[in-house]
């Protein structure tokens, strides 16, 4: 297994689509290795999608707390109610924002041995999953954000989401 690196916020990667994985062999089974690595490695991590690691592939490994989860070809079936709460991203380390998320999730995805399940989350496990899966979407939380501010975990100051989300979409922040 091997570390990877966490494209930052303004790589054009991480505004584009992901497509499925075709076949579950060694390399992708490898990925998911090295994501799960990676994702352990960070401070405060709870999910990674591929296309943070710059493969746009639809792969997703997290840990909320409950023990390992890999996504793969996640397919979001239901979703319902409401929660606000806090993200922030392993791409956009130091800030966060409040998002308004679906409080429960239904999806189907494939695991390792490349069967299809079905998994049902609800409250930060719900968020989480659907922080990641929009990941696979070219979609960012700052794309969700409630109200106009990102803000610095350690020093609260706060900045334009808005300033935020013209500089990804242009690919640089």
């Amino acid at each position: 297994m091997s570390e990877k690196s966490i494209l930052p916020f303004g790589d054009p990667i991480l505004r584009k689509k992901a497509k499925p994985v075709a076949e579950l062999n060694s390399k992708t089974l490898k990925l998911l290795d090295d994501m799960v690595e990676t994702l352990y490695a960070r401070e405060g991590r709870a999910g990674l999608a591929a296309p943070q690691v710059g493969i746009l592939r639809k792969l997703i490994v997290m840990d909320c707390g409950e023990g390992l989860i890999e996504l793969i070809n996640p397919e979001v079936m239901a979703l319902s109610g409401e929660q606000m709460g806090t993200e922030a991203c392993l791409s956009f380390p130091g800030y966060f924002g409040y998002v308004k998320r679906a409080h429960y999730i239904k999806l189907s995805t494939l695991n390792r041995q490349g069967n299809r399940i079905i998994l049902e989350a609800e409250g930060y496990l719900a968020r989480c999953m659907q922080h990641e899966i929009d990941h696979l979407n070219g979609l960012l939380f700052v794309d969700h954000v409630h109200e106009k501010w990102l803000y610095h975990e350690q020093t609260q100051q706060r900045i334009d989401v808005l300033q935020v989300i013209r500089l990804t979409n242009q690919g640089g922040v």
